[in-house]
């Protein structure tokens, strides 16, 4: 589960160079994301610091997530009803908020996942040990993208890297995924996660 920094940064350096043979098609990785509606992964998460925490990772399609850090972080994330919510756990004020359609998460939490989009996929390559794919939204490229890095037979969400509109990278590598497991929608509820808190708006 605790994944070393240095594995994540050689992974997406690896992606970055590999030939462009044998690769993952994009209409496989588009039937792939789509043959589930939930799963659930550990999750070990390299900051654009360098520092790495771990924790739970909850996803719902359409457009809910939910990561639970693990202690010292005790952090969470919710992605629900088109927000995304910053949980500070050592802070009594509510928690920063953004759309989640201003973040390139949301391309694979949409309803149905079309990766042949026009201007969606803006890098593709692979060979026959791992495929990795980068994409952004085409109507909002300032938004960042998101490379997603995937194994063949069967093919496999390995991990994803996001670069946002600064340039800042993120990277989230995947444990063993479970799909199609059984969520309960309070899980990516903000409001009634900010009641258990005894937040307010």
């Amino acid at each position: 589960m605790r994944i070393l920094a240095t594995f994540a940064l050689t992974a997406t350096l690896a992606a970055a160079a590999l030939p462009a043979q044998a690769r993952i098609s994009v209409q496989e990785i588009s039937n792939y994301l789509n043959s589930f509606r939930s799963a659930q992964a550990e999750f070990t998460q390299v900051n654009a610091d360098g520092s790495i925490s771990t924790g739970d990772l909850t996803l719902r399609r359409p457009g809910r997530a939910r990561f639970d850090y693990d202690a010292p972080n005790r952090g969470l994330v919710i992605a629900g009803g088109g927000q995304v919510a910053v949980f500070d756990p050592v802070s009594n004020t509510a928690p920063e908020q953004y759309p989640l359609s201003q973040t390139p998460l949301n391309l694979i939490l949409e309803e149905q996942v079309n990766l042949g989009r026009s201007g969606m996929v803006v890098r593709h390559e692979g060979d026959d040990t791992q495929t990795a794919v980068t994409l952004q939204d085409p109507a909002n490229p300032q938004y960042g993208n998101i490379q997603l890095v995937f194994t063949p037979a069967p093919v496999t969400l390995r991990q994803w890297v996001i670069t946002d509109e600064g340039g800042s990278q993120t990277t989230v590598i995947l444990g063993d995924m479970q799909t199609d497991v059984s969520t309960g929608g309070g899980l990516f509820n903000i409001p009634l996660e900010m009641q258990r808190r005894g937040l307010s708006n």
